[in-house]
C-alpha cells in the first residue's frame, strides 16, 4: 500500500526521482496515465493490468465508458525505473498535469499520485471541511 507525501523535483530532462518508500513496489515496471483533477496516476505494473481487466468488462455500448477510456489508456506510458529510482514523465503527461519542477507524490493507497505541488496545496485546500464532514458518510464508525 502507497502512503504518505513526498516533495521531489522534475529534473531538467522530464525525470522524477521516486520515495525510496516506493522504489521495491515500482522497481519492475509502471504505467503514468491521467488522473483525475489533473492528477497523473502511477500504478505498478500488476496492478495497472489488474484495473485495465476491471475496465474490460465495461459496456463499451455507453459513450460515457468510451469517453474514460480513451482518456485513461491513450495516456498510458509504462516505464522501468532506473537504477537511482529515476523515471521519465512523458511531456504529454507533464502537460497535462501542469508539472514543470515542483511535485508532489502522495501515496493513494494502490496506487501513486503525481501533483504539481501549487494544485496539490489548492485541492488541499479545497476539500478540507469536505474531508471533515463527510467522514461519518463515507466511512460510517470507522473513526
Amino acid at each position: 500500500m502507497f502512503l504518505g507525501t513526498h516533495t521531489p523535483r522534475l529534473d531538467e530532462k522530464g525525470r522524477l526521482i521516486l520515495p525510496a518508500k516506493f522504489r521495491e513496489k515500482l522497481a519492475g515496471g509502471l504505467v503514468v496515465t491521467r488522473g483525475q483533477e489533473r492528477c497523473l496516476y502511477v500504478f505498478p505494473m500488476d496492478e495497472f493490468v489488474r484495473v485495465a481487466d476491471d475496465l474490460k468488462a465495461a459496456p463499451v455500448t455507453s459513450k460515457a465508458v468510451r469517453d474514460y477510456l480513451r482518456v485513461f489508456l491513450s495516456g498510458a506510458s509504462d516505464e522501468i525505473p532506473d537504477k537511482q529510482g529515476r523515471v521519465t514523465i512523458p511531456p504529454a503527461l507533464r502537460q497535462y498535469a501542469g508539472l514543470d519542477r515542483e511535485c508532489t507524490v502522495i501515496g493513494a493507497g494502490s496506487r501513486v499520485e503525481l501533483w504539481d505541488t501549487a494544485a496539490w496545496n489548492a485541492y488541499l485546500e479545497s476539500t478540507e471541511q469536505a474531508f471533515a464532514d463527510q467522514a461519518e458518510e463515507v466511512i460510517p464508525g470507522l473513526l
